[in-house]
């Protein structure tokens, strides 16, 4: 018996199935015998060499192939484990046949050399994303993860604990000095660091706001909503703090395996009830329907 995973197709759903035939189409047959064609093509051209120039194979070449066939097979562990751990995501209706080969083909050469278990989850919700719904992550979103190490992820997800759905995901952060953000390692200097490397937008001055809203407004955090009144009945402003997601950081924001804080939200509700833009009552507990939150 195969100690290979994935290769009992047949105990699958559909779109799995359809996603690892995919994926092996794409990748040259990543979940076939893919060790012995690539080991047996080297010792052809390593015959070939032997024959032709008489060269006696030494110790350092045997070496070199050791260390070959170490390496290979833990890339590809890596991209079964990730594989593996994508096929419990997908969808009843993803449509895996769908996505691209080069988006395959590029996603498993950057992932092949992840084998952080935390880190090949964040993988495997990229892989089970696109297939749910192809278009979903650019090869620049995962050509910038195969960048991003352990502690910028964690980062990342700390800063999304505070993410609102505001037409959008936004991170709703204040003041930069607060303890409410601070205690969880978000300060001026980590999110200039997020900003450097491409995750968000921040603006530690000025801020940003949201215009052109109705007088009121639904906005969601998690499974808890808050309704804002403004005082126009159209065209209206609304400060939503010093950060915004760049398009990387909109796309890894909903899988990046952040958590609601209640604390984070009282203390939002309270600032926004300061502002007479909410009353007691009209701060409610509940799933909106048909709402996307800022995870998985």
């Amino acid at each position: 018996m195969s100690d290979n995973p994935l290769v009992n197709l047949g105990e699958l759903s559909k779109p799995a199935t359809v996603l690892i035939e995919k994926i092996s189409d794409a990748v040259g047959g990543v979940f076939k015998p893919y060790q012995i064609v690539r080991v047996a093509k080297a010792e052809s051209e390593a015959e070939k060499i032997r024959a032709d120039a008489k060269i006696i194979v030494q110790d350092i070449h045997r070496r070199a192939m050791h260390r070959f066939l170490e390496e290979e097979a833990k890339k590809q562990k890596n991209i079964e484990d990730i594989t593996q751990k994508a096929l419990p995501n997908l969808n009843d209706d993803a449509k895996s046949e769908n996505v691209e080969n080069d988006w395959i083909a590029n996603f498993f050469d950057k992932c092949r050399l992840i084998s952080d278990t935390e880190m090949q989850m964040l993988w495997s919700r990229v892989l089970s994303g696109e297939a749910n719904s192809p278009g979903s992550y650019s090869k620049r979103t995962v050509n910038f993860l195969s960048s991003l190490d352990k502690n910028d992820a964690g980062l990342f997800t700390k800063l999304c604990n505070f993410a609102w759905i505001i037409g959008e995901i936004v991170p709703l952060i204040y003041d930069v000095n607060n303890d409410i953000y601070n205690k969880h390692k978000i300060d001026f200097v980590s999110l200039s660091h997020l900003d450097s490397i491409g995750l968000i937008q921040f603006n530690g001055l000025v801020g940003f706001k949201r215009t052109g809203l109705p007088k009121k407004v639904t906005l969601l955090y998690y499974d808890q909503q808050a309704l804002l009144e403004f005082k126009k009945e159209s065209d209206n402003e609304f400060n939503i703090g010093k950060v915004i997601l760049t398009k990387i950081g909109h796309e890894l924001a909903p899988i990046c395996g952040s958590s609601p804080d209640k604390e984070f939200y009282e203390y939002i509700c309270d600032k926004w009830k300061k502002e007479g833009l909410i009353k007691e009552n009209e701060t409610e507990q509940g799933a909106a329907a048909g709402a996307d939150k800022p995870r998985p």
